[in-house]
């Protein structure tokens, strides 16, 4: 017996011809949870380019999220001795790297004219806040104190970016890959206080510089080796695009919250995560 009161079913047709039931199954905006995401663009000014900004800052954390992802999968895969899968990770990794470089170029089209006409609207909020990209420098192994301070309103967030903080590394489990592998590795860098920024070490040098010069006999730690000269190099690019877009924005104007701005951004270009991959480059 047909029951009557049943919804009608819509059926739509794709290129190919086969008929999809959007009724009863979940649809793509549904998946993607689409209508609390394009509902999230909220401009303070009604300005029509603080559309940009929102968007371009959200879409990076999205990248940013992505990295997170890939970089703790990575750490975890190297610890349990499983670099295949971690080099697909670390690729990964540079690949998005690449979008979030690009996305400097469509905030650039903003002009300080521009900017103007919302920045008060921002308040004390900034870029220098975003939690998620100092949780990428905890994971390349830059350690800054007083950057866990920024977010103790919050205490979630706060013991999770603390755990972050106090966590190795991906430097520091690669490290630990060479001594695994027989390298005479500083036994003082297994165990070391992981919550410190790693500033070099001769047995760690030592150990990269006969890694390059029998890339056959350790291909695998050779392959490690570049896919983390990859990131650091995608990262310092991202940091240089992103002190030339605020330049060309606000000049040398103090940032929305506080930080010295491009001074600060040109300071950070100096440093270096993983230092022994850059130094014997010379040395070789």
């Amino acid at each position: 017996m047909t029951n009557n009161n049943q919804p009608k079913k819509e059926k739509y047709v794709t290129e190919k011809g086969i008929h999809t039931d959007f009724v009863n199954n979940m649809t793509y905006g549904e998946y993607l949870q689409l209508d609390s995401l394009l509902s999230s663009q909220k401009r303070l000014s009604g300005h029509h380019d603080e559309m940009l900004f929102i968007i371009i800052h959200q879409v990076s954390e999205l990248w940013m999220k992505m990295i997170l992802h890939e970089l703790n999968a990575a750490i975890d895969s190297i610890k349990k001795g499983e670099l295949q899968p971690a080099f697909k990770m670390l690729a990964r990794v540079s690949k998005v790297q690449s979008q979030i470089i690009q996305a400097w170029d469509v905030l650039s089209t903003l002009t300080p004219a521009e900017y103007l006409e919302f920045r008060d609207k921002l308040g004390q909020a900034s870029g220098f806040q975003s939690y998620q990209y100092r949780m990428i420098e905890f994971a390349l192994g830059y350690k800054t104190p007083h950057v866990l301070t920024i977010y103790k309103k919050d205490p979630e967030l706060h013991a999770h970016l603390k755990e972050a903080f106090e966590a190795p590394s991906i430097y520091d489990v690669a490290i630990q890959a060479l001594s695994e592998a027989g390298f005479d590795i500083n036994p003082d860098l297994m165990n070391r206080d992981f919550s410190e920024t790693y500033e070099g070490d001769e047995t760690v040098q030592a150990a990269w510089v006969e890694v390059y010069r029998n890339v056959d006999q350790y291909w695998d730690l050779y392959q490690l080796a570049e896919k983390l000269v990859d990131i650091e190099d995608w990262l310092q690019q991202w940091r240089f695009r992103h002190m030339k877009t605020v330049e060309r924005i606000i000049g040398h104007k103090m940032g929305t919250g506080g930080s010295s701005g491009v001074s600060y951004l040109k300071k950070v270009l100096d440093h270096r995560f993983f230092p022994e991959l850059w130094d014997i480059r010379t040395q070789l």
